[in-house]
């Protein structure tokens, strides 16, 4: 498909785009400012209409999270999640307690009788953020939607992702950060030149892209090494020394090991990162998707520090 402005000598914004969104899948969008993501994310998400070609199989619940919220609307907040509960074929009773939901889960619930006019850039956020999510939409268009928002918003943003991503969605997003959700990715593209190309996958950059963390940790960036600490306490559990040999490591905290194990069955230690008790996984680079998925999904939900790949030669429980 393709998109042009300006009518029939208009320039093309978007040219050729060749793809294919599964179900279980996130993908991130990348490209300089003005080559064209958010006209790809818009077309997704039908907001726009491309100029040629077609997209097909878009699920009955899409929802989409502009990259700037029209929040002089006649609502309050809580109104304003009903109303767009109702438009996806919630009843209201149960529009009304998600929308209550998904308010606590962002820290503003006090405002939720507070008119969208008088909400701060912040809370606003929360509120766009909200009505993309309480629906659960089978396919998630985030266009920078975690600007504006606290870190502990950012947070519970990443969690969101990674439940609906558990659950069956597609979820496509844009974020400046190229941290955000790093190691999550099942798939990254490139908007250069009116063009859509596919980009390396998350497991194999190297360098300081591959030091992210799914949940904002401030000041971690600055911590060189940080994904390698894991503490002198001995790992347990096994890691198939099999399959390509790539291993991926992640360090997270605040969550329970399962009793029935993770996918992978990584090794991990336990040890700190910046005072903080973690836990390092070390699991083989096919697993580590699953893995990030597991670990976010689970409640509670562990807060990720670090997602890199681990050194070359590891094979063998993390010490």
């Amino acid at each position: 498909m393709g998109r042009r402005y300006g009518g029939p000598g208009g320039s093309w914004a978007l040219r050729g785009v060749d793809l294919e969104l599964p179900p279980h899948t996130l993908v991130r969008i990348e490209g300089a400012n003005g080559s064209g993501k958010s006209t790809l994310l818009r077309l997704i998400a039908g907001i726009d209409a491309p100029t040629e070609g077609r997209v097909t199989g878009r699920p009955r619940r899409t929802a989409y999270v502009p990259e700037r919220f029209p929040a002089a609307l006649p609502f309050t907040a809580a109104g304003y999640l009903v109303h767009l509960g109702r438009v996806q074929g919630l009843r209201r009773a149960e529009a009304a307690a998600r929308a209550a939901e998904w308010l606590d889960r962002f820290g503003a619930a006090r405002h939720a009788g507070t008119p969208l006019r008088d909400l701060s850039k912040g809370s606003s956020q929360k509120v766009a953020v909200a009505q993309a999510l309480l629906a659960d939409p089978g396919l998630l268009v985030l266009d920078e939607a975690w600007t504006g928002l606290d870190t502990a918003a950012r947070a519970e943003l990443d969690r969101a992702v990674g439940e609906r991503v558990a659950a069956g969605a597609t979820v496509v997003f844009v974020d400046h950060d190229p941290r955000r959700l790093a190691g999550a990715a099942h798939a990254v593209y490139a908007v250069t030149g009116s063009r859509l190309r596919a980009a390396p996958p998350p497991a194999e950059r190297t360098g300081s892209e591959d030091r992210a963390g799914l949940a904002d940790r401030p000041g971690s960036e600055d911590r060189p090494g940080s994904e390698d600490r894991a503490g002198s306490a001995e790992g347990t559990g096994s890691v198939d020394p099999g399959g390509d040999g790539r291993f991926v490591r992640v360090t997270a905290s605040g969550g329970r090991l399962p009793d029935a194990g993770l996918p992978g069955a990584p090794a991990h230690a336990a040890g700190t990162d910046g005072g903080v008790a973690c836990v390092t996984f070390t699991v083989r680079a096919a697993h580590s998707d699953a893995l990030l998925r597991e670990l976010l999904t689970a409640r509670p939900p562990w807060h990720i520090h670090a997602v890199a790949p681990a050194p070359a030669g590891t094979g063998s429980p993390a010490r």
